[in-house]
């Protein structure tokens, strides 16, 4: 499930730091898509996860890896977007521990995530973020972020570790 649009700049950057997109069901990917404007993103962002997971879906069953599925978070119109803070207020208790992972707090490429995020996910012309905590139920656990802009361009940010 690749897309064959060339990635933006902005895309490529986050991707050299989260990774390609793969169906390692381990780690982290970044996803690029091109949807008609308007589509609802929770399918589109449920579609990548289940890609992202790959054979392990069907190893542990859809109802282990839809067991922690829910949005999180939804940006509300009209706020200024920062996705940093955004994350780092999430209180939900089962994604908390998993956003300093995902903003690589711990590494040295913790500055350049953030730019990174930012360049994505602050874009003007998102008009729909959303976060959804993921995992299979038992031992893994993490993120995902699914940004689309006005044009229909999407990305998801996968984020899955034990």
């Amino acid at each position: 499930m690749t897309s064959s649009t060339p990635l933006p700049p902005a895309v490529t950057a986050l991707t050299t730091l989260y990774g390609a997109p793969s169906q390692a069901g381990f780690g982290s990917a970044v996803f690029y898509d091109a949807i008609e404007p308007g589509s609802d993103l929770e399918p589109i962002a449920l579609r990548y996860y289940q890609y992202f997971v790959g054979s392990l879906w069907e190893q542990y069953g859809e109802a282990a890896w839809m067991s922690p599925w829910k949005q999180i978070y939804v940006r509300p119109t009209g706020i200024q977007p920062d996705i940093v803070a955004e994350l780092k207020a999430i209180a939900d208790s089962a994604a908390v521990n998993y956003v300093p992972i995902l903003l690589l707090e711990e590494t040295d490429d913790y500055a350049k995530a953030q730019q990174a995020l930012a360049t994505v996910f602050n874009h003007p012309q998102v008009t729909d973020l959303r976060v959804y905590a993921i995992g299979d139920g038992a031992a893994m656990s993490g993120l995902l972020l699914a940004g689309s802009r006005s044009t229909g361009e999407t990305t998801i940010l996968v984020s899955l570790l034990d």
